[in-house]
């Protein structure tokens, strides 16, 4: 495909997304070209990511799911024990991390990490093999190839990231109103980081510090959906330049570049765990 275009716009094709959505003038549909899926605006449906995470969400909780049904008390079998390694890994971290008591904190833990896993670890797949096969399938149904657009790494679309990342704001929202009450979380908005024991000078205070914790908070979220997002996003970048080389040149750089990578998307899915770890206890904590 790369030979078959410049290369922007071999890079374009593999940064765009399979769009759906309202067009205007044409109404409903799937968009033919980058430029067609920005004129749809919010009402755009990235179906691609849409599949990729939720497959992939689904294989992640049938898979455990078969595993707990097989466990064994005897001696174990690789799998299980690689299970088992993951959630005593998990578990670890809640209870270093997390202050307050809640069943589910380590499930939901649990959860980001193995799926966020899977999200990056398709990056690892060559950058032309399935958005080429889309096309070969899209080119045998009628359809320009170069038209057919097939992102296979839900983590570098910001949709998907931040989408994540705003149910853990809810749930941050959701913990500091049960540990505090809706009056100490408003009270905690409202009378924090500045002070005063004068009443009047209190009032004062009250819109600068809303201010302040607003903006901390929603910066948390914000922070950790394009911390994912930048990261995967230059990764992908990267192995699709290097599919821009000569044959020789890309596998001299994108061997050493995909061991690289798996650290990299291990160390993506942790700290997105970690920090909604963190986020979470501070919400359950009842000391500002």
């Amino acid at each position: 495909m790369a030979s078959e275009q410049t290369s922007s716009e071999y890079i374009s094709h593999h940064l765009t997304n399979w769009t759906y959505g309202y067009l205007p003038g044409e109404g409903w549909k799937v968009a033919y070209t980058a430029e067609e899926a920005s004129q749809m605006g919010f009402s755009a449906i990235h179906v691609d990511s849409m599949l990729w995470s939720i497959g992939l969400g689904i294989l992640f909780c049938a898979f455990f799911w078969m595993i707990a049904k097989k466990v064994t008390a005897d001696v174990p079998s690789k799998t299980q024990a690689a299970v088992e390694l993951i959630v005593e890994f998990v578990d670890n971290n809640v209870r270093e991390s997390y202050s307050g008591t809640s069943k589910l904190i380590a499930p939901l833990s649990l959860t980001i990490f193995v799926w966020i896993f899977l999200m990056n670890l398709m990056d690892l797949i060559p950058v032309d093999f399935i958005p080429g096969l889309a096309g070969q399938i899209g080119a045998a149904m009628g359809h320009d190839p170069h038209h057919v657009f097939f992102k296979i790494v839900p983590t570098t679309d910001p949709n998907i990231t931040l989408g994540m990342a705003f149910s853990v704001f809810l749930l941050i929202i959701g913990y500091s109103i049960k540990e505090k009450g809706f009056g100490g979380f408003v009270a905690e908005l409202t009378l924090h980081p500045f002070s005063a024991k004068n009443p009047i000078l209190k009032i004062v205070l009250i819109p600068v510090n809303f201010i302040l914790e607003v903006v901390t908070l929603i910066a948390k979220p914000i922070s950790l959906g394009l911390r994912l997002f930048g990261n995967m996003y230059a990764g992908e970048l990267v192995f699709i330049l290097i599919a821009l080389m000569p044959f020789w040149i890309q596998w001299a750089l994108s061997v050493p570049w995909a061991i690289f990578h798996i650290l990299v998307i291990t160390l993506q899915a942790f700290i997105f765990m970690m920090l909604t770890i963190i986020y979470l206890s501070l919400a359950s904590s009842t000391e500002h």
